[in-house]
């Protein structure tokens, strides 16, 4: 769950620091104050697009950072994005600098697709524009699989890959619907170049060796310069080479250490010298006699090179390239040379990817039929908790022309909110806070399929009133006995509820206004419910009510505790 929030430098806060409690968060204020800001931070820490108007004025950076901590499952979650976990605990940071942002998950830089990878598995925010998501047949769709759950996940696997190969297979057929003429012109170029390739006689390898050897002999009469004369400044030949000087100077030193000890390790040494210069002329005498300068094999070699690198450049880049392009063309040819046997097999095979494409999706769609038929009770009756005295709600699912990876169903939901009106389609007929109290029941239904600990409510009491929004501040403590729930509101009756009542105020501090936020003791939620009760003027009479409210609320939530 969301434990911390921290900002700093986001449009009228400053910097603020708050701790969130368990089960249900409300947060209130009066219009204007800046509860649209913090979830605004919330939502950037999270991932979301920058705007620039968002960052306060004259500030050089901005900041937005939320601590979670983390259940088992989202732990492991977390680590297989390569983000490590520690102490049970996931820190997401936002640091806006100039046109750059930092994004940081643990103290890690992320980019800030990562960001929002994590965030998915932490939080769940559910704003007015989610309400028109559920409008959307795709949304529908996705609702509906993720109700089913892991009854779906290995179907859905498996049909992803069939699927792939159905579409492999009938491109290829499509592509081999070629006439004679044109399949004995591919024949006749395949064999011609399959037969230039086999007549070059390639071995793997073989290019590096010539490239070697060709810059040996292409340099060959200068190496031969350079070896004869350093065979002549260091061999034995000439009188005065570096080997007829040493052998000269070992000589004469040889001569005198009868005379003094100590030149005897000084002569050993020259010795040892003229020794290896003897040896070193030796092998430098034996390259240039091993050394084969032949223009007929340069030549050779340059034809050689030539031919390898036409294939290359016509192929690809390494002889194995090339290798294995010629047995791509040699099973092209072995296609075209038997091409009715060829299609006949093809035909098969999309026959075979086509049934088993059929079989899966049918099987997906039992599936989500049975599960169409469990979430549209439960929705029923969550929605006649939230006031729809009557409702009726159905899902509907109508198979498309075509298969896709998901299957081939695509999904309508239908509601009739009086007695005696047809179901007609959900984006037809609800008004905003009928499609918010809709929402509110896919969440209650959803909140044992998610893993997400902690959901986000911004102003869901949009469109609704009296009755109906103590039945929605019902709903909402009902959940808030299994998740965080964090709620901004307008509404006494779902503020009553809280567990931690949070209040967003603005204030003029010298020539800045600035937005702060606060959670309330007990007797200051009273006086937060009777300003939300009785507007300008706070009578005794509305604290009363406003106390009652709470009271009532106590007693209601005590009474699902048991």
């Amino acid at each position: 769950m969301l434990i911390n929030l921290h900002i700093k430098n986001l449009a009228l806060i400053e910097e603020l620091e708050m701790d969130f409690a368990e089960g249900l968060n409300i947060m209130t204020g009066e219009t204007g104050a800046g509860k649209s800001i913090i979830i605004g931070s919330i939502e950037l820490a999270l991932g979301g697009k920058i705007d620039r108007g968002f960052l306060r004025e004259g500030t050089e950076e901005s900041l937005a950072e939320l601590i979670f901590c983390v259940s088992e499952n989202q732990t492991k979650a977390i680590e297989e994005l390569g983000i490590p976990v520690e102490d049970g605990e996931v820190i997401l940071s936002r640091r806006i600098t100039g046109t750059r942002s930092v994004n940081k998950i643990n103290g890690e830089t992320v980019p800030v697709s990562k960001l929002r990878e994590a965030a998915a598995h932490l939080i769940d925010i559910h704003g007015q524009h989610e309400h028109q998501s559920l409008l959307q047949k795709k949304k529908q769709l996705e609702i509906l699989d993720k109700f089913a759950g892991s009854a779906l996940d290995a179907p859905k696997a498996e049909l992803k890959t069939v699927y792939h190969e159905y579409c492999s297979l009938k491109k290829e057929l499509e592509e081999s619907a070629s006439d004679s003429e044109a399949r004995a012109r591919e024949l006749s170029f395949l064999s011609f170049e399959v037969s230039e390739i086999e007549e070059a006689a390639l071995v793997i390898g073989e290019d590096e060796e010539l490239e070697e050897e060709y810059k040996k002999l292409t340099h060959g009469r200068k190496i031969m310069d350079a070896v004869s004369e350093v065979h002549g400044l260091c061999g034995y030949e000439s009188f005065d080479s570096a080997g007829e000087a040493i052998g000269k100077a070992f000589r004469t030193l040889c001569g005198v250490t009868a005379y003094d000890e100590k030149l005897n390790g000084l002569c050993e040494q020259l010795g040892t010298i003229d020794s290896l210069l003897n040896d070193f002329s030796k092998d430098l005498s034996e390259y240039m006699d091993d050394f084969d300068f032949s223009e007929e094999r340069l030549m050779q070699i340059e034809e050689r090179l030539n031919l390898i690198n036409k294939l290359k450049m016509k192929h690809g880049k390494t002889i194995e390239k090339i290798l294995e392009v010629k047995a791509e063309k040699e099973t092209r040819i072995e296609k075209l040379q038997n091409y009715d046997l060829y299609l006949e097999k093809l035909e098969k095979s999309l026959e075979e990817a086509h049934r088993q494409t059929e079989c899966l999706c049918r099987r997906i769609s039992e599936i989500r039929k049975a599960a169409a038929e469990d979430l549209s009770r439960r929705i029923t009756e969550h929605l006649a908790e939230l006031n729809f005295l009557d409702v009726r709600f159905s899902i509907e699912l109508e198979r498309t022309e075509n298969y896709s990876a998901n299957g081939y169903d695509e999904t309508e939901y239908m509601i009739a909110v009086n007695v005696g009106e047809s179901l007609k389609p959900l984006a037809k007929v609800a008004s905003g806070g009928e499609l918010s109290r809709v929402m509110l029941a896919l969440k209650t239904v959803l909140a044992d399929k998610d893993e997400v600990e902690s959901i986000i409510f911004d102003e869901i009491d949009t469109g609704i009133s009296g009755r109906t929004a103590q039945k929605v501040s019902e709903k909402m403590a009902l959940i808030g006995k299994n998740r965080q729930v964090i709620c901004i509101t307008h509404l006494p009756q779902i503020a009553s509820m809280a567990d931690a009542h949070f209040l967003i105020e603005k204030s003029v501090q010298g020539q800045m206004t600035t937005t702060g936020i606060r959670k309330l003791k007990a007797s200051e939620e009273v006086e937060e419910l009777a300003r939300m009760l009785g507007g300008v003027k706070i009578t005794d009479k509305v604290l009363e009510n406003a106390q009652e409210m709470k009271n009532q609320a106590k007693a209601l939530k005590a009474r699902n505790c048991q």
